[in-house]
């Protein structure tokens, strides 16, 4: 009878048994992998507080744009709870600056661009639950644009710099699998830097500031 219930007692206790994948992953200092993502991304405008005296559009706004990124990640161990944390990206984007009229007519200046970016961020790892755990991140990113394509036709030119600084912060959530982690994010991405050039630009003579605000889904794999 006691060795009956002692298999009973064995077997309940298997039936809540999961597997530990990837067990010893925290051992190793550096991790590498690949991500990629989907930045849906706009500029922040800031007009001129005389801006309707200067230009003769009523409204000027960046519509939102989706826009495709692809790169690498480099994970540094620094304790039980904090990691230093790299993703060098390329990314293809496409900003609007949309001028609305008084006459009922739109016009749509467009920033087709490729951006290398380096973000360098710390991040911050909740304990492991079994096979998956909460994190979040926080850091800077600098972004260099490499080639541009510019709007043609009748439209006049949009000109931006040529280089970003952004403020990051995300939160994402970590699945070990028995050969790779898998690891969807949401990070937030403000840009410090005015990428408005007054000098190069024939439009736009009401605008003071258009600065960078991207949201972004990561699919990472390490």
């Amino acid at each position: 009878m006691l060795l009956l219930f002692a298999v009973q007692d064995i077997k309940a206790q298997g039936l809540g048994y999961r597997r530990k994948h990837l067990e010893y992953y925290d051992d190793k200092p550096i991790h590498y992998g690949i991500l990629f993502a989907v930045p849906f991304t706009r500029f922040n405008v800031k007009h001129n507080s005389d801006f309707l005296a200067k230009d003769s559009a009523f409204v000027i706004q960046s519509p939102t744009q989706a826009s495709f990124r692809m790169g690498f990640t480099v994970n540094a161990f620094l304790t039980e709870h904090f990691d230093l944390r790299t993703t060098p990206s390329v990314s293809l984007y496409e900003r609007q600056v949309k001028f609305s009229y008084p006459n009922g007519t739109d016009k749509i200046e467009k920033r087709e661009s490729t951006w290398i970016e380096v973000p360098l961020l710390l991040k911050y790892k909740s304990l492991r639950r079994v096979n998956s755990r909460m994190y979040m991140v926080a850091g800077v990113t600098l972004g260099i644009e490499t080639n541009v394509k510019r709007s043609r036709g009748n439209s006049s030119r949009l000109d931006t710099k040529s280089t970003d600084f952004s403020i990051d912060y995300g939160v994402g959530y970590e699945q070990f699998f028995e050969f790779f982690k898998f690891a969807p994010e949401l990070r937030f991405s403000h840009g410090l830097t005015n990428m408005f050039q007054p000098s190069k630009n024939s439009i736009g003579s009401g605008i003071n500031k258009l600065s960078t605000h991207t949201v972004t889904l990561y699919l990472n794999f390490e």
